[in-house]
């Protein structure tokens, strides 16, 4: 079983030291599920709700969050990245909205978190954004869909 880096040998939280790891090109998806009603599905598809643009709201919210989660997540490390890209994809027959999200970066730690940070709140932003319409919004399957780069190779979901 692979060991928790996290923590020093005494027991305590820790950053993981990355300064001697090489710099390298490194990505990650990371997608929400965010299940709503066939009213409230109607108004953000047809960019009806009260209070705006539900999907443009939410991408922005998206990316500032992946450029702040080390503000967030407390061993996370400051990430100079190099793009933060939101996608949404609505289903018309389920109500629900897939957040994706892609960030990536050329250094010694991956975008993962970033990733991960960048779909949860694009996520929580539609639900606020929602509320008012549905209170049983649901958010769900936030996952890391695949990583790039770095020591440990690739990644892809079910492989």
């Amino acid at each position: 079983m692979p060991e928790l880096t996290h923590f020093n040998p005494a027991g305590f939280a820790r950053m993981v030291d990355v300064g001697t790891k090489d710099r390298t090109d490194r990505t990650a998806t990371a997608r929400a599920v965010v299940y709503l009603n066939a009213e409230t599905y109607a108004l953000v598809r047809d960019g009806k709700a009260k209070k705006g643009d539900v999907l443009a709201v939410a991408q922005v919210a998206g990316i500032m969050a992946a450029k702040k989660t080390s503000e967030l997540i407390p061993m996370c490390h400051p990430i100079a990245l190099t793009s933060a890209d939101i996608d949404f994809a609505a289903d018309d027959a389920a109500h629900t909205i897939t957040v994706t999200a892609t960030t990536r970066c050329n250094g010694e730690t991956g975008v993962e978190m970033e990733a991960m940070t960048a779909v949860s709140v694009a996520a929580l932003t539609i639900y606020d954004m929602c509320k008012a319409a549905q209170r049983d919004i649901k958010i769900g399957e936030i996952q890391l869909l695949t990583k790039t780069g770095g020591k440990s190779g690739d990644y892809i979901l079910g492989e």
